[in-house]
């Protein structure tokens, strides 16, 4: 059987995680969580503080602090844990602040180049899942399937306040909402990578749609590639 590489790409707040991790379960592929990645380059930054915009001190800080990935016991059962060097971010990282800065930190060209290459290395065997905003246009352009998931900005703000909720962090609907907006925005509009489809993506838009759905229409469009 063959491995394949699965992007799966999509704004803020689209499913794209659960569903990855779903997939990747399912097939016995590894994860790559790509935005944890941008996330931990954001955290470093405000945590040693270095101007958002400084992409080479945040370089720097990113080969002080390397990051990488593991298993262990979380929240809700076993878990992907983000390490940077050796201690646990998993947590942190997804807290209001990294989240409304992480689009500023992700636009930056070097910490960009550093952490593609990181992703094309790992993702160099098959047998991956990885997930982003520009996995499909950029850092995997010959991924064997491409998906780009939209939901609504309404569903969207729904499914980040309940998750904000599970995890006891703070938060006003409306105000994520016009979060998710601006994001959006700063997405799509940004100079390197902008948040697109690739032209050859199949575009689905999960809105209304469960989880599980959304989880078996990859898994099947999968088996078809992967089957061949």
């Amino acid at each position: 059987m063959k491995n394949i590489r699965i992007a799966i790409d999509g704004p803020a707040s689209s499913g794209k995680s659960t569903v990855a991790k779903s997939i990747a379960k399912n097939l016995g592929y590894t994860y790559l969580d790509t935005g944890a990645m941008y996330r931990c380059a954001t955290y470093l930054a405000l945590q040693n503080g270095v101007t958002l915009t400084d992409q080479e001190a945040i370089v720097e800080l990113l080969k002080e602090y390397p990051i990488s990935f593991g298993h262990g016991e979380g929240h809700q059962g076993k878990e992907q844990l983000v390490f940077l060097a050796d201690v646990d971010v998993t947590h942190p990282i997804r807290d209001n602040q990294v989240t409304n800065n992480v689009s500023v930190v992700s636009a930056l060209p070097l910490v960009r180049e550093a952490l593609v290459d990181l992703q094309r290395q790992i993702a160099q065997k098959g047998g991956i899942v990885m997930d982003g905003r520009d996995i499909g246009t950029v850092v995997l352009p010959d991924a064997e399937l491409k998906i780009f998931l939209i939901a609504s900005a309404q569903e969207r703000a729904q499914r980040r306040f309940k998750e904000n909720q599970e995890k006891g962090i703070a938060s006003d609907f409306e105000t994520l909402k016009q979060e998710i907006a601006a994001r959006d925005y700063k997405d799509s509009h940004r100079e390197v990578s902008p948040l697109k489809p690739a032209d050859d993506a199949i575009i689905f838009d999960t809105t209304g749609v469960s989880i599980e759905g959304v989880v078996n229409f990859i898994l099947e469009k999968s088996k078809e590639i992967i089957d061949k």
